[in-house]
């Protein structure tokens, strides 16, 4: 059973978790194999085995630094004074910046057939997307209290909408192969978003 990474690592595990998102941006998920790795690299799969016992060790360190990265941006809005609207606008294109910077994420965070067949890498999206889905509803909750929020629809079905759109939208980019301006795209996307949604 590979162990639960967290996100203190060395800087030889850094560099391996930036060269395998550099591998999956040029050759895919499937093309993340220890053996490609250690090639980009330079050095032996044995070294690599080293610093990560397997292939689901440094995809659970890839979601850990996705992690990380949702889990400051939730924080800033819980965290704002601004409407429940723009604390959404915000989550969403701060999303869209971090994919835009790292479009190797999103075969990553949406890659559903190898998390369903890896208990520890399941777990941890689901760990991803339930403390995302806490944070939103949160953040919901208060508009809809505010007057803010189209208070009709309960908070549980409105997350799935929200979260639902955007992970739709950005898959929408990869298969497309980033062929758009994510931030552009998805500053007109977001606003259709704030119009469902507002009372």
């Amino acid at each position: 059973m590979p162990k639960q990474t967290d996100l203190i690592m060395s800087d030889r595990q850094k560099e391996i978790v930036e060269v395998a998102l550099q591998l999956i941006a040029e050759e895919g998920i499937q093309g993340l194999t220890i053996k490609n790795l250690a090639k980009k690299i330079g050095f032996s799969e044995s070294a690599v085995y080293r610093h990560f016992e397997s292939k689901t060790e440094i995809l659970l360190a890839l979601l850990d630094f996705f992690k990380e990265i949702t889990t400051q941006l939730f924080a800033q809005q819980l965290q704002s004074n601004e409407s429940s609207l723009v604390k959404i606008e915000n989550l969403f294109m701060a999303h869209f910046s971090k994919f835009t910077q790292t479009p190797s994420l999103v075969p990553v965070i949406f890659s559903e057939d190898i998390f369903r067949n890896e208990e520890a890498l399941s777990n941890k999206v689901t760990e991803i997307v339930n403390k995302n889905v806490v944070g939103l509803k949160t953040i919901l909750t208060e508009g809809q209290q505010k007057g803010e929020i189209n208070s009709a629809i309960d908070v549980t079905h409105l997350s799935v909408i929200i979260l639902g759109s955007l992970r739709m939208f950005i898959k929408q980019w990869h298969m497309k192969n980033y062929s758009f301006d994510l931030m552009e795209k998805g500053a007109a996307f977001t606003d259709s978003i704030k119009t469902l949604i507002r009372p």
